[in-house]
């Protein structure tokens, strides 16, 4: 913008394609792409008309439509809205923007959906910044940004290889903010590890939060574009989690649990297994198999942790385990891995997606809701507003990444068990057309996240005679 408000379009297009010692200009490779998008099929510099100069060398991008925002990798709750272009060199261009948690950004959610390294140059190219002033989407290809990024890229595509305490292997690789972004490890990997166990081998992998965001978004958003579908979903609950469900006293971090979360009380687990049952509910309507890992703690009772797996077996779970694993290792779990394997063996049924892709934004944004439990949507105006944009810029045809809490299947974090009736409030939606997927934001979500009063850096230290951390577990 700072570049075209003050030169011409042929002083612009000398420095975008400037002649070389014999005096012949150039193309470079990226610009045929917006070449091509322009409707331009020449490839000399030279032979462009005034009018083909002026629609190349300027993006005319509006300062008030651009939607990218800057990225970084802490919490601070400052950065969510700044003002940019205040220096005296910058000519007056000021603009409102903000910063996004590193792990919300569209790159992030491109790597992790990205099934090869020309699948994720294209994906880079195609990620929009902004809309111009006559309403066309401005691409990361059209800023000429595509290839360098892709350069940039080119050795996080390959995921790290690790291992559990037991030699386990296990493929790190990408970080994808589930409550934002869809929240699911790497297609990469989990090709390469289908790879590596081959045809009779299980490749366990991860849909961060329940089935009202993890599920739901590796379903209706990695399958499609992985191709790859499973046989049996494991869903992990605590008698404490449902407890809170079941109407418990609040949990705040850094506080100590109330008493009714370390004793028995087998009633108020039953009450909050309402919460399991819509989450076992919601994942078999795909038509893969669940099983429930109890994660079991010490101050958990036998009655307690069978009401639980009462619960999930009567709601349709293959089966339902007592899993000690954090006390004993993976012998703490190895019958839980046979359920996972029995269930896949006896996997009969049909995957199915929430909603195709063939309907309008609001089509597949109520659907969702309804999973929710929610008896309708609300849109702000400027929801009203980003939806009419992407729906005339063509991108309909995405899926949907619902950014909303964690805590509940509303928009209501304090709402436990299973809230219904509800109204869901659409407050923002943006594209991130690169990585697939529309995003709309659902109440206060925010993409960048602050730090409470206590944060936990309070208890990290260095214990500086024999250098270990102290304080991260």
């Amino acid at each position: 913008m700072f570049h075209e408000a003050t030169q011409s379009d042929k002083a612009l297009l000398n420095r975008l394609c400037p002649a070389d010692k014999d005096k012949k200009r150039t193309f470079a490779k990226v610009m045929f792409k917006r070449l091509k998008k322009l409707g331009i099929d020449k490839t000399n510099p030279d032979e462009l008309t005034p009018e083909e100069v002026k629609k190349f060398v300027r993006l005319d991008l509006d300062p008030a439509l651009i939607t990218w925002k800057r990225v970084l990798d802490v919490n601070d709750r400052f950065l969510r809205k700044i003002t940019v272009g205040q220096g005296p060199d910058e000519k007056g261009m000021t603009r409102e923007t903000g910063f996004d948690i590193a792990v919300g950004s569209e790159i992030m959610a491109v790597l992790a959906l990205t099934t090869s390294m020309a699948d994720m140059r294209e994906r880079l190219g195609n990620m929009v910044v902004g809309t111009s002033r006559g309403g066309d989407p401005v691409t990361a290809d059209d800023l000429g940004i595509g290839g360098a990024l892709t350069v940039l890229m080119k050795d996080a595509i390959h995921p790290t290889l690790m291992q559990t305490l037991e030699g386990t292997p296990v493929l790190v690789h990408a970080g994808p903010f589930a409550n934002i972004a869809h929240g699911n490890s790497s297609v990469v990997a989990d090709q390469i590890a289908l790879k590596l166990v081959g045809p009779e081998g299980f490749v366990v992998t991860e849909a961060g939060f329940g089935s009202d965001i993890g599920v739901e978004k590796f379903f209706n958003i990695k399958c499609r574009y992985s191709g790859l579908t499973p046989q049996c979903a494991v869903i992990v609950a605590t008698v404490r989690a449902l407890k809170m469900h079941g109407g418990g006293p609040a949990v705040v971090a850094g506080k100590p649990l109330d008493h009714i979360y370390k004793n028995e009380n087998v009633e108020l687990v039953r009450q909050g297994c309402c919460n399991l049952v819509k989450h076992i509910e919601n994942t078999k309507s795909y038509g893969v198999n669940v099983v429930v890992a109890v994660n079991a703690f010490s101050t958990d009772t036998e009655d307690e942790l069978q009401a639980v797996r009462e619960a999930a077996i009567a709601a349709g779970a293959s089966d339902a385990v007592i899993c000690t694993h954090f006390a004993h290792g993976g012998a703490g779990a190895v019958e839980l891995g046979k359920a996972v394997q029995k269930a896949c063996e006896q996997h009969s049924g049909e995957f199915k997606f929430l909603y195709p892709l063939d309907i309008s934004i609001k089509e597949k944004i109520e659907a969702i809701a309804k999973s929710y439990g929610a008896a309708g949507v609300e849109y702000s105006p400027e929801a009203e507003k980003q939806i009419e944009t992407y729906t005339r810029q063509g991108f309909t045809n995405l899926p949907i990444c619902v950014a909303k809490t964690q805590y509940s299947f509303s928009d209501n974090a304090a709402a436990k068990g299973v809230p219904t009736g509800f109204t869901l409030p659409i407050r923002d939606v943006r594209a991130s057309v690169g990585a697939g997927f529309i995003y709309p934001l659902i109440g206060t979500m925010s993409t960048m996240p602050g730090l409470p009063t206590r944060p936990c850096f309070f208890d990290i230290d260095m214990d500086l005679e024999t250098g270990m951390v102290l304080g991260l577990s």
